[in-house]
C-alpha cells in the first residue's frame, strides 16, 4: 500500500501528459480525486497503524536497486514520518481544490503538482539514502518548474536563484552521504542499518566533516540563517498553490533530514555540535521574527515567519544533543515539539499563503499599503486570515501553540538559555496584529473597493487546513501518540 500511495500521483501526471486531448476542467478534476484517494489510503494507513519496534518501520518494503554499492528500493514509516506523510496529501488535497479555477496551462499545471506530490511523500517514506536523495534533488527541479512556469513578477530570476542554492546544497548533502558510505562496514546507504551501526562514532574529525557536510545541505532546504535569502523571493513570485507547497511541505524535508538522519547516524558529532546548533535555532527564531516585522509585502512577511518557525524546530533538535544530567524526557519533549511544529507549520503556513495568493488574484498586489479596511467587503476572507494569524502566533487551541509549548517546555528545562528564543513569539504576534489592522481595519480603500468575497473552492481549502490546525490544538493525543514513541527512541540513540 506505501508504494501505491506514493506512486498514483506520478501514473497519473504521466496519464495528463500522454492524454494531450484530455480537457482542462477534467485535468483539474483528476488532481482533486487522486490527492483525495491518496488521502483515503493515508487515513487506511494510518488506522491500521502499529508503533515498531525502536529502530524498526512499519509497513516496511525492500527491494534490491543498486546492487553494486548496496543501496535499495527501502520504504517504511514511523512515527516520525506517518504525521509528515498525511501532512503532505491534506496540503497537495486543499491545493488541488484552490486551483479548480487554474487558467493558465491548468493540465500541466495538475501534472507537475501530482509529480511534486510522489516526489514529497517518496523523501518521507525513504529508508535509503540515495532514494532520500532522488526524491530531495526532484523535488528541487519540480519547484523550479512551477516558479518559473506559473508564477508572476521576476519569476525566472527567482526560479534560477531557488534551484542553484538549493541544488547546491543538495550536492553538500550528497558529500555527507558518500561519507556515511565510506565509513560504514560493509559499505552500505541503508538508513536503519546506518542508524544501528553509527560507522564514524570513533572517528571524531571524520564524524564532525560528515556532519557539516549533511548539516549544510539540510539547513539550505529548511532554510536556516544565513542559508535563507533564496525563500523570500522564490514565495514572492512564486503562485499560490506553490507557495504553499514550498512552505508547507519542501521545508520540511530539510528539518525531516536533521531527526531522520544526522541525529541517529551522527549521534557523537551531533553532541559536539550541539550548541552551535541552539545558536542557529535561536538566531533564525528572532531574525525571522524581526525582519518579518519590517515587510509591507504579505507574502515576504509570511516567508519569513517560516524562518521564524524553522528555527524553533532547529532550536529544539540542538537541544535534543546536549546529554549532561537526567534530561532524557525533557529532549524528548522537545524533539516531539519538533516534529508536530512541522505538521502545524505546514498546515498554518499553506493556508496563509493562498490567503495572500486571494489577494494577488484579485487586486494583482500582495503589498499591504494598498488595501485598507478589507474587512468590509470580504468578512470571510478576512475572518480566515484572522484565524491563520492567531494559529501562527501560537494562540492556545491551535496546533501551533501545542509544538511550541512542547519545544519551549523541553529545551528551557534542558537549557535555561535558550529562554531567549521566547522573544520570537511576541514579535510574531506584533507583526500579524499589524498586518490585520493594515489590511482588514478602518475605511475600505484602495484595492479593497469592490473586492471580492473567497468562492466556495477558496473557503473549502483554507478552511480545511485551519481547522485541522484546531482540531490538533484542541485534540492533540492521537497525533501525539504516533509521535511520541519515535521521538524517544531518537533521543535515546543519542545518548549512545
Amino acid at each position: 500500500m506505501l508504494s501505491v500511495i506514493v506512486f498514483l500521483p506520478l501514473v497519473a501526471a504521466a496519464a495528463l501528459v500522454a492524454l494531450p486531448r484530455l480537457g482542462d476542467r477534467l485535468a483539474r478534476w483528476a488532481w482533486v480525486a487522486v490527492a483525495a484517494v491518496d488521502l483515503a489510503l493515508i487515513v487506511i494507513l494510518w488506522a491500521r497503524y502499529d508503533t515498531p519496534p525502536a529502530g524498526g518501520l512499519a509497513f516496511a518494503q525492500q527491494v534490491d536497486w543498486i546492487p553494486g554499492v548496496n543501496s535499495s528500493y527501502h520504504i517504511g514509516v514511523d512515527g516520525l514520518s506517518l504525521p509528515l506523510v498525511a501532512m503532505t496529501a491534506v496540503i497537495f488535497l486543499a491545493c488541488a481544490v484552490y486551483a479548480l479555477r487554474e487558467r493558465h496551462r491548468p493540465r500541466g499545471h495538475a501534472a507537475l503538482f501530482l509529480f511534486l506530490q510522489t516526489v514529497s511523500l517518496g523523501l518521507f517514506v525513504a529508508a535509503d539514502l540515495i532514494l532520500f536523495f532522488v526524491f530531495f534533488d526532484l523535488s528541487i527541479v519540480g519547484m523550479y518548474f512551477v516558479i518559473a512556469g506559473w508564477g508572476h513578477g521576476n519569476r525566472a530570476h527567482s526560479a534560477l536563484k531557488f534551484f542553484l542554492y538549493t541544488f547546491l546544497g543538495s550536492l553538500a548533502l550528497l558529500v555527507g552521504f558518500i561519507g556515511l558510505y565510506v565509513a560504514a562496514e560493509p559499505h552500505t546507504f541503508d538508513m536503519p542499518t546506518l542508524a544501528a551501526a553509527t560507522p564514524l562514532a570513533a572517528r571524531p574529525l571524520a564524524g564532525g566533516l560528515v556532519l557539516a557536510a549533511i548539516l549544510l545541505g539540510l539547513a539550505v532546504k529548511t532554510p536556516t540563517v544565513p542559508f535563507h535569502t533564496w525563500l523570500p523571493p522564490a514565495h514572492t513570485d512564486a503562485p499560490a498553490v506553490g507557495s504553499a507547497v514550498l512552505a508547507g511541505v519542501l521545508l520540511k524535508m530539510g528539518t525531516y533530514g536533521f531527526v531522520r538522519i544526522a541525529m541517529p547516524m551522527l549521534p557523537q558529532a551531533w553532541r559536539a555540535w550541539a550548541w552551535v546548533i541552539i545558536a542557529v535555532g535561536v538566531v533564525s527564531v528572532i531574525y525571522g521574527a524581526l525582519v518579518a516585522l519590517a515587510q509591507t509585502n504579505l507574502k515576504r512577511m509570511v516567508a519569513y515567519t517560516s524562518v521564524n518557525h524553522m528555527g524553533y524546530i532547529v532550536l529544539a533538535v540542538g537541544v535534543a544533543g546536549l546529554v549532561a544530567g537526567d534530561t532524557m524526557q525533557a529532549r524528548t519533549v522537545a524533539v516531539t515539539g519538533a516534529v508536530t511544529q512541522m505538521v502545524s507549520h505546514g498546515l498554518i503556513t499553506a493556508a496563509l499563503f493562498l490567503l495572500a495568493g486571494v489577494l494577488r488574484e484579485r487586486a494583482g498586489t500582495d503589498d499591504m499599503h494598498d488595501y485598507g479596511g478589507l474587512a468590509a467587503p470580504a468578512p470571510v476572507f478576512a475572518t480566515l486570515f484572522a484565524v491563520g494569524a492567531f494559529a501562527a502566533l501560537g494562540l492556545p487551541a491551535f496546533s501551533g501553540f501545542i509544538a511550541e509549548f512542547q519545544i519551549f517546555t523541553g529545551s528551557i528545562a534542558a537549557a535555561p538559555a535558550t529562554a531567549v528564543a521566547v522573544l520570537g513569539i511576541l514579535i510574531t504576534a506584533a507583526l500579524f496584529l499589524r498586518a490585520l489592522q493594515r489590511v482588514f481595519t478602518g475605511e475600505t480603500r484602495g484595492k479593497s473597493i469592490g473586492f471580492t468575497d473567497l468562492r466556495a473552492g477558496e473557503r473549502w481549502s483554507i478552511g480545511a487546513l485551519l481547522l485541522l490546525s484546531l482540531v490538533i490544538g484542541v485534540l492533540p493525543r492521537p497525533l501525539l501518540q504516533v509521535i511520541e514513541p519515535a521521538a524517544r527512541t531518537v533521543v535515546g540513540l543519542l545518548g549512545r
